[in-house]
């Protein structure tokens, strides 16, 4: 790509409304799913109590096993989430952005 096109890019206001609004949208994903893992990770280093008590009385199966798993399967879920995003809205900006400079 020559560089004045990577310029007219760049200089683009909607170029420069995707380049925000990704990084915001994929900064906030991230803090959210940091939160999440190391909110579980203080609480088996501080309270493993709480993470230990059995689900039922007499189970071996404790309430961090299923806690574990839908943190696990929350990292999917916002990985949906930033696709979906991805898919509609930045593909959409990205559409315009090529349109308007051809």
């Amino acid at each position: 790509m020559q560089k004045h096109s990577v310029d007219a890019i760049k200089a683009h206001p909607r170029y420069q409304e995707l380049v925000c609004t990704r990084k915001c949208f994929a900064w906030n994903l991230t803090v959210l799913i940091l939160a999440i893992y190391y909110g579980f990770i203080l609480v088996i280093a501080f309270a493993p109590q709480i993470l230990g008590k059995p689900i039922a009385e007499g189970a071996v199966t404790t309430v961090g096993m299923p806690i574990g798993v839908l943190i696990i399967l929350s990292a999917f879920v916002l990985t949906g989430i930033y696709v979906a995003r991805a898919n509609s809205k930045f593909d959409a900006l990205t559409r315009a952005i090529r349109e308007d400079l051809q």
